[in-house]
């Protein structure tokens, strides 16, 4: 399903990984603007994606727990930052992004959002990796197009997750991971591995740790 140039995390880091995201992970704190953001002092990872693209499910199963982050069947549900230490003493954090493309809200309020987002993208100097999410069963679509395209421009490192992997037959992801493996190869700040995941079944999440370690690391 990946590039068979790309070498995956080997069983050390993913068990390194599991380790310690069994650890404590506890939340922080919610910004829903760039004042009230957390003190640049851990390194961040954040997850954007489109609205409904199971971002709350991918962080529960990421951290282990199963109410972490808020899931909801209504897309737009989170309208802030949402910040997460990991580890003790703290060693990095998870930042849950607004989603992005439509949200049942009014249009002020999605553009407030959007604002927020842009510019904590732009221009935190402790963001090592940005994850967007994609649903494995739609692909990159337009608005996924412009995260990556302004992401690229702002030379901010960020991989492509694939969501609810489960929801469609192996060909199809592999089919759906190939393709956009080579059309992230377009853009320079693009990781090139493509890692598909389900938070359902649990496939992926292990190497999603590991991904994730590494990019805190890096």
């Amino acid at each position: 399903m990946t590039d068979p140039d790309i070498a995956g995390p080997d069983a050390d880091a993913i068990e390194a990984a599991r380790k310690l995201f069994a650890g404590p992970v506890t939340f922080l704190k919610s910004a829903p603007a760039l004042k009230f953001l957390p003190d640049p002092d851990a390194p961040e990872i954040a997850f954007a994606g489109r609205s409904n693209v199971g971002k709350s499910s991918l962080l529960n199963a990421l951290t282990g727990r199963t109410t972490l982050a808020r899931t909801s069947n209504t897309p737009g549900r989170t309208q802030e930052l949402n910040f997460f230490d990991v580890g003790e003493p703290l060693r990095f954090r998870l930042v849950d992004m607004p989603g992005y493309g439509f949200a049942e809200a009014p249009k002020d309020v999605v553009r407030k959002w959007a604002f927020l987002v842009n510019d904590y993208l732009r221009g935190r100097a402790v963001l090592k990796r940005v994850l967007v999410l994609v649903d494995c069963r739609h692909g990159l679509k337009p608005v996924d197009r412009e995260i990556m395209a302004m992401l690229d421009k702002a030379a901010v490192s960020y991989q492509l997750v694939f969501t609810k992997g489960d929801k469609i037959k192996p060909t199809e992801l592999d089919a759906v991971v190939a393709a956009t493996a080579e059309e992230a190869k377009r853009h320079p700040a693009a990781h090139p591995e493509i890692l598909p995941t389900s938070a359902e079944k649990g496939w992926g999440i292990p190497e999603l740790r590991a991904a994730v370690v590494a990019a805190v690391s890096a």
